[in-house]
């Protein structure tokens, strides 16, 4: 019985062990985020990361606790065999959440959840499509070396014949005894007595975020993020429903009079072309006209020159995929999953789109990647587009980067449609790519590769709308420009700064009156109803978008990021992490004063995710 105690023992120390070093080895390996904290630093993060790692131990820890109790009564060999296959399992398992956790992190910030196994099961190619192959040979030969460290680590400590008990008394008490070792699992598995049970908030005990990051248990992370994702009714109560129905009623646009004649008009046409330009990884702070780095983004300076420049402008989301639910379905980003992997779901959503096309609008989207990546065509086909160009529309000679055909092919196959024949009016989506990692552009402007990118996408935009302005519709085309989030510039700016989501929104093109700077603050949601309105048409489908040209509806900025979300407004600006319960910024004119609206907004959006 001593034996099996011991191994038992064994299995939970060992698994927690495991979880204890691979915390440095994070921090090392993301020196760069992690280089101004001390040693001591770092005994914090193993310290207040150690009730996590030992939940995890304990999940890790059950099926070894069920294998002992059944070896008092079968042969020792059965369960030598099961044994090593299960750790067999683990041992694949293991290094494989740690190595894809480590290296993830540095791009986006959080810990690992589900989100990078929809991204990779959705599109092996474009989820790997920022590394090279050098570092993914090296990081296999990685791996399968961990995999075998691991598997002999297990082997050798933990895979034992365990002494038979021939007594039948004897067994009936082993098993009573081994039973509650096994059941005591359940103590670090809660990871307390009292009604708090772990979540990933117990591992938080900085003000810096990267060290509470830090502190989380990779598998914990992931374990949380699926079983989120499988039930939402139930996340993010923060007040009775009758509060939060009473909050989110004044935050709405609830203007029932298309074509308001009081909302200040920014075009000379109610029915102009439209041609939304999504921009990757764009942001405020590569455009010197909003405060950034001056000779980057030439050409949209210049255009928000020309047109109408929104400055109070913010993502909701940090991936490609949230931002095109909030572009075009006016649909808010969720902080623990995305719509857009619920097909279900994004066919009840109302869509921008379809309501152009409702109204005569011809529909065409163009993307030079793979347009079934994160299940991004059965959302555009939902929201209206039959015609989809995408990667396998373009020669494989133009196929230069891991994403596809770089930007100007992109561009110029939009132009070459123009110069055919067109129904009018249209709406025309351009998604550009080559601004994310790993910057692999035909184009040499800038040292900074980053920058560079940057430039060359921004480059690309401009010889478009040079050359769209020699066509006949330019004079009847109004052009949107919005990035889908801000990307990797500034390099490892942190998640919870504001500034991490303000991005530029552009009008521009004929059909735009005059130049000016709006100061109203909006994101990606609102563009729905702002262009709606301007267009003389409906948008009151869309209960979370707003028309920022009507100055009697509250204005703000709403972002999310896994478990945390920002509320941006002229009299304050709040950022609440949902899993510690605490403000992490409020600064202003009126503190607090965005912190229930925000939490009532977030738990009306998870009302109506559930519903869907």
């Amino acid at each position: 019985m001593k034996q099996r105690f011991f191994l038992l023992l064994k299995a939970f120390l060992g698994f927690t062990l495991l979880s204890v070093l691979f915390k440095p080895m994070f921090m090392i390996y993301n020196h760069s985020l992690y280089n101004s904290v001390s040693f001591f630093d770092y005994f914090k993060v193993i310290y207040h990361g150690l009730t996590m790692d030992m939940s995890v131990a304990g999940y890790l820890t059950i099926i070894p606790a069920l294998l002992l109790i059944v070896s008092v009564w079968i042969k020792p060999d059965v369960i030598r065999l099961l044994q090593r296959i299960y750790f067999i399992f683990i041992s694949i398992l293991l290094p494989l959440i740690y190595l894809v956790d480590m290296v993830l992190y540095s791009y986006w910030g959080f810990r690992l959840d589900t989100t990078p196994l929809f991204y990779f099961f959705t599109s092996p190619k474009d989820a790997i499509a920022s590394v090279s192959i050098w570092f993914v040979i090296f990081g296999v030969v990685v791996y399968l070396l961990l995999v075998l460290a691991f598997y002999v680590f297990f082997n050798k400590t933990l895979v034992k014949n365990c002494k038979p008990i021939v007594a039948i008394k004897s067994r009936y008490k082993a098993t009573a005894v081994m039973f509650v070792c096994a059941a005591l699992l359940f103590l670090p598995i809660r990871g307390s007595l009292t009604t708090s049970t772990m979540n990933l908030g117990r591992a938080y005990f900085s003000q810096n975020q990267r060290l509470n990051h830090a502190a989380i248990n990779p598998c914990f992370s992931l374990l949380t993020s699926a079983v989120g994702n499988m039930k939402t009714d139930d996340m993010y109560r923060f007040m009775k429903p009758e509060e939060a129905n009473r909050l989110f009623a004044q935050l709405r646009d609830t203007t029932t009079v298309a074509g308001n004649t009081k909302i200040p008009q920014l075009l000379n046409t109610r029915r102009p072309n439209v041609i939304v330009v999504i921009l990757e990884s764009f942001s405020a702070k590569i455009m010197a006209t909003m405060g950034g780095t001056p000779n980057v983004a030439v050409n949209m300076d210049r255009l928000g020159q020309e047109g109408v420049l929104f400055t109070n402008f913010y993502a909701n989301s940090f991936r490609t995929d949230r931002g095109l639910a909030s572009i075009l379905a006016a649909y808010p980003a969720q902080p623990t999953t995305s719509i857009m992997k619920y097909p279900s779901k994004t066919g009840t959503l109302p869509m921008f789109p379809k309501e152009l096309l409702k109204a005569g609008y011809d529909l065409k989207y163009y993307y030079g990647g793979d347009a079934d990546f994160t299940d991004m065509r059965s959302f555009l086909v939902t929201a209206g587009f039959e015609k989809i160009i995408c990667d396998k529309d373009f020669p494989a000679k133009l196929r230069l980067s891991k994403w596809g055909a770089p930007d100007e092919y992109v561009f110029q196959k939009a132009l070459d449609d123009l110069r055919q024949p067109v129904r009018t009016p249209f709406l025309k989506v351009i998604q550009t790519s080559s601004s994310h990692e790993p910057y692999d552009v035909p184009y040499h402007r800038l040292s900074n590769e980053r920058l560079n990118a940057f430039a060359y996408t921004d480059h690309c935009l401009g010889e478009f709308v040079n050359k769209l302005k020699t066509t006949p519709y330019w004079k009847n085309t109004l052009i949107i420009l919005v990035p889908d989030h801000l990307g990797v510039y500034p390099e490892n700016i942190d998640n919870y700064a504001f500034d991490r989501y303000h991005i530029p929104l552009i009008f521009v093109g004929g059909a735009v009156k005059a130049p000016t700077k709006v100061l109203t603050y909006g994101s990606q949601i609102d563009i729905a109803a702002t262009v709606l309105s301007q267009l003389g048409l409906s948008y009151k489908m869309f209960q979370f978008s707003k028309d920022m040209m009507n100055p009697h509806v509250p204005h703000f900025g709403f972002s999310t990021i896994p478990n945390a979300f920002s509320m941006v407004s002229p009299d304050d600006s709040v950022f609440f992490n949902c899993e510690t319960n605490k403000v992490l910024t409020d600064k202003g004119r009126i503190k607090g004063k965005n912190l229930p609206y925000g939490k009532a907004f977030l738990q009306k959006l998870y009302d109506d995710l559930s519903r869907r």
